[in-house]
């Protein structure tokens, strides 16, 4: 290294790089220089000049400190269980590296503050015999009582889960889990889809949470679907739902249990199949039906209900800056981000 060059993360300059979603070649066409001598800084193979790094600073639009941050840059999605198969990689790239920038503000400011105690039991679906017993436990533990969960976000936050609703680039993600360093969960959830999408989002995510996390399931099991029984189970307890479905099926009963239990129509419909209440063909006799009504992709706006905001994340933010008397742009700094940017992932 030359008494020009400094010493700053390498793995920074990727994250920085990816969160833009911007190539090795499309930085280093930006940078004047070439893409190898880019993928040399982020290997750790070679140094940057002082005017370099702040160059890159600008075309980023990262403050110069945010490269010397400590730490593991990237961390897996480690609850990713859904199928990638149609998210193009320029999409998930930048999202996958917005993810782990939210990880390490918010292992920054564990270090800070005392976080709320995770309260999530190890529950072992192949002991416990099904999803659908795993969610009842679940509601049990937590003492969930009787009927539709009024807040589904709230109860998570309150459990010690940390929830992050921000705009995805994509429709065809709809939720991912990260861990810290120290093992906490962050759920994230695409702020661009609708109330009841997210909610089921959300307990898709709780169910990998309780049933995949504490061990790796094995390669023939299909977790997803796991997941998603146990997300019908908990939103939708079978013996309170099959109450509402022995009045007989039909689309304006449906209308009427999404207002009751903050779930989509086609949630409920594949519920009632899996509780045997019509057969295969009569499933498809329905979503024909969804379908001439033109209401599968998008239910009937009147039915729409308000989006649930997280609280738990911007209250620590707003404990963390109350305690050092933090102006907005300090606060920002300490998170090393600009102040837009900053504003945009914490603000109101």
């Amino acid at each position: 290294m030359t008494a020009s060059e400094i010493q700053i993360n390498p793995k920074m300059v990727a994250l920085g790089r990816e969160s833009r979603g911007l190539s090795q070649t499309d930085l280093s066409g930006r940078l004047n220089t070439t893409q190898g001598f880019i993928s040399r800084v982020e290997t750790d193979m070679k140094s940057m000049s002082k005017d370099t790094l702040e160059r890159l600073s600008k075309i980023l639009k990262y403050p110069i400190d945010f490269f010397y941050q400590e730490g593991e840059a990237f961390l897996p999605m480690s609850l990713n269980f859904r199928k990638r198969d149609h998210v193009n990689a320029k999409v998930l790239m930048p999202f996958e590296a917005q993810c782990n920038l939210y990880r390490l503000n918010i292992e920054m400011l564990s270090q800070k503050l005392k976080f709320p105690a995770l309260n999530i039991p190890d529950l072992d679906v192949k002991k416990i015999g099904s999803e659908e017993q795993v969610a009842k436990q679940l509601r049990k533990f937590w003492k969930i009582p009787k009927g539709q969960i009024e807040n589904f976000t709230e109860l998570l936050e309150a459990n010690g889960i940390i929830i992050i609703s921000f705009d995805f680039g994509t429709e065809r993600i709809d939720s991912r889990t990260i861990l810290t360093k120290d093992k906490h969960p962050i759920i994230v959830v695409n702020k661009n889809h609708l109330a009841d999408r997210q909610r089921f989002s959300l307990a898709h995510e709780l169910g990998h949470l309780v049933m995949h996390s504490h061990t790796l399931p094995s390669h023939d099991r299909d977790i997803s679907h796991e997941a998603n029984m146990f997300a019908a189970g908990f939103l939708l307890p079978e013996s309170e739902v099959r109450k509402d479905f022995e009045k007989g099926i039909t689309i304006a009963l449906l209308a009427e249990l999404k207002k009751k239990w903050k779930v989509s129509m086609i949630a409920l419909l594949y519920r009632a199949f899996d509780l045997g209440f019509f057969t295969e063909n009569q499933k498809k006799y329905m979503l024909a039906q969804f379908n001439q009504m033109n209401i599968r992709r998008r239910e009937p706006i009147e039915l729409d209900f308000p989006k649930e905001k997280p609280h738990l994340l911007r209250d620590l933010i707003t404990k963390y800056k109350n305690a050092h008397k933090f102006s907005a742009k300090e606060l920002a700094a300490s998170f090393h981000l600009e102040l837009e940017e900053f504003m945009s992932k914490y603000g109101e």
